[in-house]
């Protein structure tokens, strides 16, 4: 989304409070040392939950926690230690399937050369039948299948019969910028 910046389940991970302060206190150095420990174990603790894949699917991009390796086409050797990249994610309530063709949503997502999808996926619900079908979905007798793409503004979602029964269609979209 041009413009906003991601959202995501955070805990701050840089120091939250001065070790030196701690050192200079006038207190009993067992002490010192269990609160140098628990700030160590904080830290741990908020590293670890931020690596965690965050089961939170918006309509809006969210940093899902999920990290992919760092970028092959980076030098790593001008740009300092190669950084893992954080996977955003966004759903996009697509609407009914269509009857036999292509239908289209915009998905507001800024891509550039630097813009990789990792996962494109969905799902399809016939609400009143209760019938319910995984996007892409491949048909073997080669009648019903969905097949789903995009490109730099789009979500293209192609069916082989009218499935506009399924009147609840959402997709999710995994990528990385950068």
């Amino acid at each position: 989304m041009a413009g906003s910046k991601p959202v995501g389940a955070f805990v701050p991970s840089n120091y939250i409070w001065d070790i030196q302060r701690v050192q200079d206190l006038d207190i009993d150095p067992g002490l010192k040392e269990l609160l140098v420990r628990m700030y160590q174990n904080l830290s741990e603790v908020a590293v670890t939950l931020n690596i965690k894949d965050t089961g939170m699917y918006q309509v809006s991009e969210f940093v899902t926690g999920q990290l992919l390796f760092s970028n092959p086409n980076k030098n790593s050797s001008t740009s300092g230690n190669p950084t893992q990249r954080q996977i955003l994610r966004k759903v996009i309530n697509f609407g009914p399937l269509p009857n036999a063709t292509v239908q289209t949503q915009p998905h507001n997502i800024t891509c550039t050369a630097a813009t990789s999808f990792i996962a494109i996926y969905g799902a399809a619900t016939d609400q009143t039948d209760l019938f319910y079908r995984p996007i892409p979905y491949v048909d073997t007798a080669g009648a019903d299948g969905i097949s789903i793409s995009l490109d730099s503004q789009f979500v293209y979602i192609t069916t082989q019969a009218n499935l506009s029964s399924y009147n609840v269609v959402y997709v999710v979209l995994e990528y990385v910028q950068s």
